[in-house]
């Protein structure tokens, strides 16, 4: 088989673009698996204080709480839908803890979602005192909890 010069540069450069859009579509991978990562430790951070306040391991500052509660609200409601994309499990990468399950048909994902907005919601409705804060404490908890039990590998 005899291939012309044009017929080889232009294989040449499908070569180059496929690869070149893998490691863009892998980049972006590792990228949403940052930002969903980031987005979680800012959970983390406002979840601790207040998690702190009602231990009274850090004397409640009614100021700080209630920071931290409407940060953590405005967090639930952010769009996250580009911190997900298909092949960010642990199935595909050893750069997160969020299993394939997320992804399936019937994953209950969105409801757990919601029950993470309504927790949010009604922590930051109620920061302003310390029993407030105690109160939202268990929900707040329970909606983080259940989504990382069903959809993050343990460590």
């Amino acid at each position: 088989m005899h291939l012309t010069r044009s017929t080889i540069l232009g294989l040449a450069a499908a070569t180059l673009a496929a690869g070149t859009v893998f490691a863009a579509s892998h980049a972006n991978v590792d990228g949403a698996i940052k930002a969903r990562q980031g987005h979680m430790d800012l959970y983390a951070f406002n979840l601790g204080l207040l998690g702190n306040m009602a231990k009274g391991e850090v004397e409640y500052d009614a100021a700080a709480a209630q920071s931290a509660a409407d940060s953590l609200a405005a967090l639930a409601v952010l769009d996250q839908s580009r911190y997900w994309p298909m092949g960010s499990s642990t199935a595909d990468s050893d750069k997160t803890r969020a299993l394939p399950d997320i992804w399936k048909d019937g994953s209950d994902i969105g409801d757990k979602a919601k029950a993470l907005v309504d927790a949010t919601t009604a922590m930051s409705a109620n920061a302003s005192s310390l029993d407030g804060v105690r109160a939202g404490m268990n929900a707040l908890g329970g909606a983080c909890g259940a989504c990382h039990k069903a959809y993050r590998q343990p460590e």
